[in-house]
């Protein structure tokens, strides 16, 4: 049953039709952003290594697909930050603190296993609302 009134968003990304996801779902005035790995324009790994780095570009990407349906940066509700090395969240969570600024979202950092790539050291999910004037 296909529901009326949903903007989905794709990156293009190989792993959305071969897990069957998108980048980003806009329902009315709500975006959920899917968990987006600090992946580089040319497909490989966002500075490996580097938590900063790599967190910045995760930041980046879900800048752009929120732009993608008409959203923006400050009204990021929710993060959650899922990162394989928990004794680097001062890093993490700069870039987290420079991209949000004055408009700080409620925010979840874990330290999990492993992420799709072992080069990844962050994922990062992010939902939204959008701001009428």
């Amino acid at each position: 049953m296909k529901i009326s009134g949903i903007k989905r968003v794709f990156s293009g990304a190989p792993w959305e039709k071969s897990v069957g996801y998108c980048r980003a779902v806009r329902f009315g005035d709500q975006v959920s952003v899917s968990g987006t790995a600090p992946v580089a324009r040319d497909g490989s790994v966002h500075a490996p290594g580097d938590a900063y780095e790599q967190a910045k570009r995760c930041f980046e990407i879900i800048e752009q697909s929120l732009k993608e349906v008409d959203a923006s940066l400050d009204g990021i509700i929710r993060t959650r930050m899922y990162v394989t090395d928990i004794t680097l969240w001062k890093k993490f969570g700069r870039a987290h603190r420079e991209f949000f600024g004055e408009h700080p979202p409620a925010t979840t950092m874990v330290e999990v296993q492993s992420l799709i790539d072992s080069e990844m050291l962050i994922e990062v999910e992010a939902e939204a609302i959008i701001r009428s004037e």
